[in-house]
C-alpha cells in the first residue's frame, strides 16, 4: 500500500472515529468527558485523547499509539487513560477491530450493586453468550483492569465493570456503538424487570438456541 493510500486511510479512521466520539453524549451512553473509544489502525490502535470534550474534538485530536501506549506520530494530547485495556482487547481478540467505552446509567447502575445482565431476555445473546459479565473492579486505567477484562470477556463482546460502566466491541465502529446501545436498552429493561420483580430466566437450551440463531443474525448466503 502506497504512502498516499495510507494516509487516506487514516483521514477516513480519524473522521469515522470522531464521528462517533461525538456520538457519545447524545446518545446517553456517556455525559461530559467520560468514557472513552478507539478503532484498531496500522501498527496499534486509533483512540480519543485523555480529558477532552467530544465537541471540542477535531480528527487531528485522536491520538495512535501502538500496543505498549507509545504515541505513533504527532499530537498535542495523551491517550485515554484506558488505553490499556483497548490495546489489550485488540491483542487479544483479532477479530475486533472497534471498543466502545461508556458510563451509561442503567449499566452502571448495575455494575455498582454487582450485577451481571443474565439471560433474562433472548436479545443478551447478541453479546456472544449467556450473559452479560461484569468484570471485577480495579483503578480506572489499570493494568489490572485491562487483565481482569481480557480474563472475564472471553469470547463476549460486551461486559460490565463492576463500579464503573460497560465496554462493547465489534468488526468495526458502527456494530461496535450499536452493540453499546443495544447493551443499555438491555440494562434498562432489566433493571426495570428487577424492580417488579419475579423475574424468568431463559434456560440454558433456550438461552444456548438464541446464542446459535445470532450467529446468523443478519447474514445471507
Amino acid at each position: 500500500m502506497n504512502k498516499t493510500v495510507c494516509e487516506e486511510n487514516g483521514l477516513k479512521q480519524r473522521q469515522q472515529l470522531l464521528h462517533y466520539a461525538q456520538q457519545l453524549n447524545s446518545s446517553g451512553l456517556s455525559v461530559g468527558k467520560s468514557g472513552n473509544i478507539s478503532l484498531r489502525c496500522e501498527q496499534g490502535l486509533l483512540i480519543t485523547p485523555s480529558g477532552v470534550a467530544y465537541d471540542e474534538l477535531g480528527a487531528e485530536d485522536l491520538v495512535k499509539i501502538d500496543y505498549q501506549g507509545q504515541p505513533l506520530g504527532h499530537s498535542i494530547y495523551p491517550p485515554s487513560s484506558e488505553w490499556h485495556f483497548h490495546a489489550a482487547i485488540y491483542q487479544q481478540r483479532p477479530e475486533q477491530n472497534a471498543v466502545v467505552h461508556a458510563h451509561p446509567s442503567h449499566c452502571t447502575a448495575l455494575a455498582c450493586t454487582q450485577r451481571n445482565i443474565p439471560a433474562f431476555h433472548y436479545m443478551v445473546a447478541i453479546a456472544g453468550g449467556s450473559e452479560i459479565p461484569l468484570v471485577p473492579y480495579a483503578l480506572f486505567g489499570s493494568e489490572q483492569l485491562a487483565q481482569h477484562i481480557i480474563e472475564s470477556m472471553q469470547h463476549y463482546r460486551a461486559c460490565l465493570l463492576a463500579n464503573h460502566g460497560m465496554i462493547a466491541c465489534g468488526e468495526d465502529l458502527p456494530s461496535a456503538f450499536g452493540l453499546a446501545i443495544e447493551v443499555e436498552a438491555l440494562a434498562q429493561q432489566y433493571v426495570l424487570a428487577l424492580s417488579i420483580g419475579d423475574v424468568h430466566y431463559l434456560s440454558e437450551q433456550q438461552i444456548n438456541e438464541a446464542i446459535e440463531q445470532f450467529k446468523h443474525y443478519g447474514k445471507r448466503e
